[in-house]
């Protein structure tokens, strides 16, 4: 079994046709049928299903073709791990970031990493944590900054923890209900959500059906904090948000902190991997900008 043929198998899965994956490929179809006959002949198996509409993987094909996309992906790796070794600084990097880590960390922590892989490519994707473990585990992002889910992430990823990030409600200021002081008191409040459902952005989080109060009203939703920003000033809304970003963002765009007295969640932000593909040197040292800024971001609210 060859690297081609494994890129072939792949290719047919998302093209769907042997002409077209023969065309995207550069061989001839010939050739490529030929490719593929050899391969199925290793497995002792049907890899491809023809129709008139053209090719799909069977579902030998498509076991093998998710094991074909990790080996083409480590093969990759290792050559940018070697050519780092020799001192090159190209190399790509794809990470996916929660809004919270996307807004306070990626400015710093993207520089800090430009100084060290001047010529390394940095893809940033906004993902919200349910997608984004999917995308980690097909092997889609190196590595994921956000929360996780509360049943944990099983054995197949590594976790570590990037911060701890208290919350706080905020609305803008001048806000009927800027200075309220209970939850209980926060009964006819409209909210924000700000990321997925029944993540740390939402009022469900702070189960206040607990406290007799009635569910809360969500008229509004959004995936980034960029988009609360431009929301919350003109909005009638209240939202849960990491204490360091809005005081490092919010205040600027006219939001304040609720003096709650009621005890609020602290969100645990985690490094998450694979634990089957170690990250490549360049992943490694955009992972350790991104651990810096976070600690920097801490040490700064304590003083």
């Amino acid at each position: 079994m060859r690297l081609q043929q494994l890129e072939l198998l792949v290719t047919l899965a998302e093209q769907g046709s042997l002409r077209a994956a023969a065309e995207v490929l550069n061989i001839t179809q010939p050739a490529l049928s030929k490719s593929l006959r050899r391969l199925e002949e290793e497995f002792g198996a049907a890899l491809v299903q023809r129709s008139a509409k053209g090719v799909r993987l069977t579902q030998v094909g498509e076991l093998l073709a998710a094991r074909a996309v990790t080996v083409i992906r480590e093969v990759a790796r290792a050559h940018e791990d070697v050519s780092s070794h020799l001192g090159n600084t190209t190399g790509r990097v794809t990470v996916g970031l929660s809004p919270a880590v996307a807004v306070l960390f990626s400015p710093g922590a993207v520089a800090r990493f430009r100084r060290r892989w001047p010529h390394a490519r940095v893809c940033i994707r906004d993902v919200l944590y349910p997608q984004a473990l999917h995308q980690l585990r097909r092997g889609d992002l190196d590595f994921v900054l956000g929360p996780v889910p509360a049943t944990g992430v099983g054995a197949d990823l590594l976790c570590q923890v990037l911060f701890h990030s208290q919350e706080v409600i905020g609305a803008r200021r001048g806000h009927p209900l800027a200075k309220v002081r209970k939850l209980k008191n926060l009964s006819d409040a409209s909210w924000i959500l700000v990321g997925p459902a029944r993540g740390p952005g939402d009022p469900q989080h702070l189960h206040l059906e607990e406290r007799g109060m009635p569910p809360p009203k969500v008229p509004l939703e959004c995936e980034s904090f960029f988009s609360l920003l431009s929301l919350m000033p003109t909005q009638d809304v209240i939202g849960i948000m990491p204490r360091s970003f809005l005081t490092r963002h919010g205040r600027r765009a006219g939001l304040v902190s609720l003096p709650i007295e009621d005890p609020l969640p602290i969100t645990t932000i985690y490094a998450v991997s694979r634990s089957d593909a170690p990250l490549s040197l360049p992943a490694q040292d955009l992972l350790e900008a991104f651990m810096q800024e976070a600690r920097e971001v801490v040490n700064s609210q304590l003083k």
